[in-house]
């Protein structure tokens, strides 16, 4: 697998569910993955990439950014308040918004800065108790309470439970996304992507199989 099979996946993803070709962008997650293997997906003209920790992303993006202009990073694991206003000036999204007090911390920030990263609120659909993300039925009241803080919501985010059929729990994002009012929906990963496609994703986020397996013994 590579860059260029997953773009051809997606690219069939696309046209299967009668969508415009480019509607839904690729997330390339490149967390923990060695600096070459970055440097090799940007030089095949790749330029929205995933992280999920912010002191990595920190170290590794100031210069790639200033190669490779056009480059635009997104937060995808979860941000803790501590590291909210390093994150603000790091990433153009935040895919985590999971609960009150980040949203607060993240509305002082953007009120401060006169400007905020885009922001997905992520929704634990499977109601896993390990898992975080705002249940579904309070998702509502937290989006309106995102949106009185005059937070830029743009989508939600979601990922589904493991050995788990995605489908059901990308059509409950969707159906929330559209209920009120949002456009955007991250969902689907290597193995489910199509289908997320399929429900209406606007993002999807791959990692190994566009970087190849990662070492977790080292975070290069």
């Amino acid at each position: 697998m590579g860059l260029v099979e997953i773009r051809e996946r997606l690219a069939k993803a696309e046209a299967a569910a009668g969508r415009p070709a480019g509607s839904v962008r690729l997330i390339a997650v490149s967390k923990v993955q060695p600096l070459e293997r970055v440097e090799a997906v940007l030089e095949q003209g790749h330029r929205l990439f995933g992280e999920n920790y912010v002191q990595e992303a920190a170290a590794k993006w100031p210069a790639f950014r200033a190669r490779f202009p056009g480059t635009e990073v997104h937060m995808i694991g979860p941000l803790q308040s501590n590291k909210a206003k390093q994150a603000v000036e790091l990433f153009e999204a935040i895919h985590t918004v999971d609960r009150p007090s980040l949203a607060k911390k993240l509305a002082n920030l953007a009120q401060a800065r006169g400007v905020s990263p885009e922001l997905f609120v992520q929704i634990n659909t499977g109601e896993e108790p390990q898992k975080a993300g705002v249940l579904p039925a309070d998702a509502d009241a937290f989006i309106a309470d995102c949106r009185a803080k005059e937070l830029p919501v743009v989508g939600l985010m979601c990922i589904p439970p493991e050995g788990e059929d995605s489908r059901p729990h990308f059509a409950a994002l969707a159906e929330m996304a559209e209920r009120n009012g949002l456009t955007g929906l991250s969902m689907g990963m290597s193995a489910d992507f199509e289908a997320a496609v399929a429900a209406g994703a606007t993002h999807v986020r791959v990692g190994s199989a566009i970087f190849g397996a990662r070492d977790y013994g080292s975070k290069g």
